[in-house]
This record gives structure tokens, C-alpha cells and sequence, in this order.
């Protein structure tokens, strides 16, 4: 039964939800060459419909004999309080323990019998229930999410019994030291304010968070308008809309006394906290100042900034031959295991950054040679360096939708952060109206002399002191 029902909220749920790497694409010989061009024009339009009680309804027709389809919404740990924090997550462990209708056996052997998978995910901002199934099983596919999002049983037995493997999957999570990293890196960055919270809340929550906490939780923040119903594969947007009609028009748009939940604007704090543990192996570090929000446009000439300084791993091969300038260094004087440049967004806000793994004695040459590309990115960026990051970008996007679950996750993630789903033509225009000027333009608002956000756990003993980060943040240019 594991292998239809499961949830990816853990550390593989939250990568999930943050961008994924690229994937390889390959073409039997025997099959007809199509260009990157006709592959954009050739892509199927998604298609967009809203319910009278606000909720959206957007699909995208491949001719697949399997489809996904899920239900996105809008809400995450950062609508959560001090008091709730962790509710959402704990919903994510309950959402396939039974609903009204179906108690845990029936609903398992439902999904069993459609050879279905189930899963869910929950994310700072988003939350998402999502089943692949084949094309022909779409019907009780959406009358089954519409039971987990609707009327889930959440029985006290099953509360409880949750609660220590919620407790027994955060101790797990601390062995886990990027999301360590990455978790103290959003509570220093955006200390004081809900983003600084983790999605999967403090172990004394999980104690303590009562089944009217979390009904609280449901009707506070499942609302309709906060809901888009996304679906991808060999399914038809007018079948799926009269679906959505028979199982989710009865979902209240209104809220108690009118009170709507407004986000409040979570500032960015540039500051650091340290971890330091010297029987760590390695050392793990994440440096980050505060990027663009998703609607934002200066988010692509963020994107291609991110492309030119990539990714490496002590794996790769190439060496000097790596065409990232800070990839090329870290291959040549041995300064790290691994670095990613990431830029994790939100609604309103976002973090820029560079997440590293080394050891003890290189910690100090690494932070500089990652911020000396940094500088770079505001300074001296060229055309050749352009061109090959945008191509880099290109194909991560392309290979970001390789599959229907992928699809359907960007199409339910677009339509509640732009209110319509980009196409991957618009992707590739934007991308194209990028120009080193504009790179070095946008990385000097972003980066130049702003405070840096740092978190660092293991034998951190060699970390720079923050005004020495900090004044590594600008050059002296005469």
C-alpha cells in the first residue's frame, strides 16, 4: 500500500516543492528530430476556468493514458501563528488516514483498485494533494481528492498516533543538515515574522496541537479562492470542469466575520546565526541576501544570475573544463563537496543564495571565492557568460515538466503566485530579453552592499566574522 499512498512532506516533499534540477531529455534515432523552437510552439495551452465560489480550474490536455491531478492551496507555515505552527504539516499526515465517507481501509483499497498514486506536500506558502491515476479513472480520482481536501475524519485515535511520528520524523529531519541550514537560514533572515517558521513546526506543537486547532486551521484557510483544481495528461478541461462542479462547489468562499488572513510583509534582516559542532565531518553553509518575489520581474535576470554561477559537486566531472567560473575554482583548489546557487521565492519577497558543503580548513577561502562571484555578477558579467547561463536555464526549465505530476505541479504553483499559468514561450522570450547590462543592473540592486543573511552548522570555527562577510559585499572601485 506504500506505493500508492504517501506523503513527500519531509525533506523530499520540500525539494519537490522548490525548483528541481534539470533532467536529461532523449530521442530514439528512429523518431523525428523537433527543435527547441517547435517544442515551445507545439506545447499545449492550459486552460483556465473559475467556479462561482472562486475556485480555479486549470488543465492542460497532453493525450497521455495517465493524467495527475490535485488540489493547490494557498497556504503554508507562513500563515500559521507562534501557537499553530506545524498545523499544516500534521493535516498532511492525516489527509489519507480516512475521511467522512471513506475510513482508512476503503480509501486505501479505492486508490489500490485504480493502480493510483497518492500523495501530498506542504510548503511555506503552498500546501498540495495530488493523485496520478490513468486518464480513464479522472472521475473518481477527483471525487476522492475532493474527500481528503473536504471532509477528512481527523479522528483523535489517529491524532495521536501521529503525533509521535511527527515527532519521530522531526528527529529524523535534524539528521538531515541542508534543511537544518536551510530552516536557520529563513528564522535568522526573516527573524520575527512568519517565514522564519518552519513548515514542519517545534516539537512542542506537535504535542500540543488539538483536533479543534486543526479545524480551525481547515476553516480559516480552505477557501475557494485560495484553491486551484490543476490537472495534466490525457484529460479534457470540460470533463474536469463539470467535476469540479459535482465535488467542489459546496467549498465556502466566506470567511468568519469577514476576516479575511492578509499577509503581512515579512522583513529581511541581514545577520547570522552559527551552529558550531566540531565532531561534524563537514561543515554546511548557506549565504543569502533578499531576492525577488515570484511576480516580480526582475525574478528572471535573478534566474540567469543564478545559472552563471550553477552548481558543482565533487563528483562532477570536467575540472578546470567546467564552465561556471566559481565551479571551475571549486574543481581546481579543492575548496568544497558541493555548492548550489538557489533562490527560493515567495509571494513578496525571496532569498538569493549560494548553500555549501566543505571542510573545516576551506570554509574561509570558499566564502570568499562565492562572494568574489558575487561581485562578479554585478560588475563584469559578459556576454559568453550570458549566453551559455541562459541556454543552462533553458533547458532546466524544459526539463522541470518532463511528466505529468511535474506539469500539474507547475500549473497549480503559477496559478496561485500569477494567477495564470506562463507558458514556457513566455519563459523563453523573457529569458531572451536578458542582457549582460541588465544582469549587472538587477545583481547590483539585489546583492551590491546588502546585508548578507548566513547560517553555518559543523566545525565552523574558520567562518569569517559577519563585518568581514559583510564588507565583502561591495568593492573598492575608483
Amino acid at each position: 500500500m506504500a506505493a500508492s499512498v504517501c506523503r513527500v512532506g519531509g525533506a523530499v516533499g520540500r525539494a519537490f516543492a522548490r525548483a528541481r534540477g534539470p533532467t536529461l531529455l532523449s530521442l530514439r534515432r528512429s523518431q523525428a528530430t523537433v527543435t527547441y523552437a517547435q517544442s515551445l510552439l507545439g506545447a499545449p495551452e492550459t486552460q483556465l476556468t473559475t467556479l462561482d465560489n472562486g475556485l480555479r480550474i486549470a488543465s492542460e490536455e497532453t493525450g497521455h493514458a495517465t493524467c495527475t491531478v490535485g488540489v493547490w492551496i494557498g497556504v503554508g507555515s507562513r500563515y500559521e501563528t507562534e501557537k499553530n505552527n506545524g498545523a499544516g504539516f500534521f493535516l498532511e499526515h492525516l489527509a489519507f488516514k480516512g475521511t467522512k465517507k471513506h475510513p482508512q481501509s476503503a480509501l486505501e483499497q479505492a486508490v489500490e483498485s485504480m493502480g493510483a498514486h497518492l500523495s501530498a506536500y506542504t510548503s511555506r506558502e503552498h500546501t498540495a494533494y495530488y493523485m496520478k491515476a490513468l486518464a480513464k479513472d479522472l472521475p473518481k480520482a477527483v471525487e476522492l481528492l475532493s474527500e481528503v481536501v473536504q471532509s477528512s475524519a481527523l479522528s483523535e485515535a489517529e491524532i495521536e498516533q501521529q503525533r509521535g511520528v511527527i515527532l519521530k520524523e522531526l528527529e529524523e529531519v535534524e539528521g538531515s543538515l541542508q534543511d537544518v541550514c536551510l530552516d536557520l537560514l529563513h528564522a535568522t533572515a526573516y527573524q520575527a515574522t512568519p517565514l522564519a517558521q518552519s513548515v514542519l513546526g517545534p516539537s512542542q506543537n506537535a504535542r500540543t496541537l488539538t483536533r479543534q486547532d486543526l479545524v480551525d486551521y481547515i476553516n480559516s484557510h480552505y477557501k475557494a479562492p485560495r484553491m486551484v483544481l490543476a490537472a495534466a495528461g490525457g484529460v479534457n478541461h470540460e470533463e474536469l470542469v463539470g467535476l469540479a462542479k459535482q465535488h467542489f462547489s459546496g467549498v465556502s468562499f466566506e470567511y468568519q466575520d469577514d476576516a479575511v488572513p492578509v499577509l503581512s510583509p515579512c522583513r529581511f534582516t541581514g545577520s547570522e546565526v552559527r551552529m558550531r559542532d566540531d565532531a561534524m565531518p563537514l561543515a554546511h553553509i548557506a549565504i543569502a541576501v533578499e531576492g525577488a518575489g515570484a511576480a516580480n520581474p526582475d525574478i528572471v535576470p535573478l534566474m540567469v544570475a543564478n545559472s552563471i554561477l550553477g552548481s558543482y559537486d565533487i563528483t562532477f566531472g570536467g575540472g578546470k573544463h567546467l564552465s561556471s567560473t566559481l565551479a571551475r575554482r571549486a574543481a581546481e583548489l579543492n575548496l568544497c563537496h558541493s555548492y548550489q546557487a538557489f533562490h527560493s521565492t515567495y509571494s513578496d519577497t525571496g532569498l538569493m543564495g549560494i548553500y555549501f558543503v566543505t571542510g573545516k580548513h576551506n570554509i574561509e577561502d570558499m566564502m570568499h571565492w562565492a562572494q568574489n562571484a558575487w561581485m562578479n555578477l554585478c560588475t563584469t558579467v559578459t556576454d559568453s557568460d550570458v549566453a551559455r547561463a541562459k541556454n543552462a536555464l533553458k533547458a532546466s526549465l524544459v526539463g522541470q515538466l518532463n511528466g505529468t505530476t511535474l506539469i500539474c505541479d507547475d500549473i497549480g504553483r503559477h496559478v496561485l503566485n500569477y494567477g495564470r499559468r506562463i507558458p514556457l514561450a513566455e519563459w523563453d522570450a523573457r529569458i531572451d530579453a536578458v542582457t549582460p547590462k541588465m544582469v549587472r543592473d538587477i545583481c547590483s540592486k539585489y546583492i551590491y552592499d546588502k546585508c548578507p543573511a548566513v547560517a553555518a552548522v559543523g566545525p565552523i570555527e574558520q567562518l569569517p566574522d559577519y563585518n568581514r562577510m559583510r564588507s565583502a559585499m561591495y568593492w573598492l572601485r575608483f
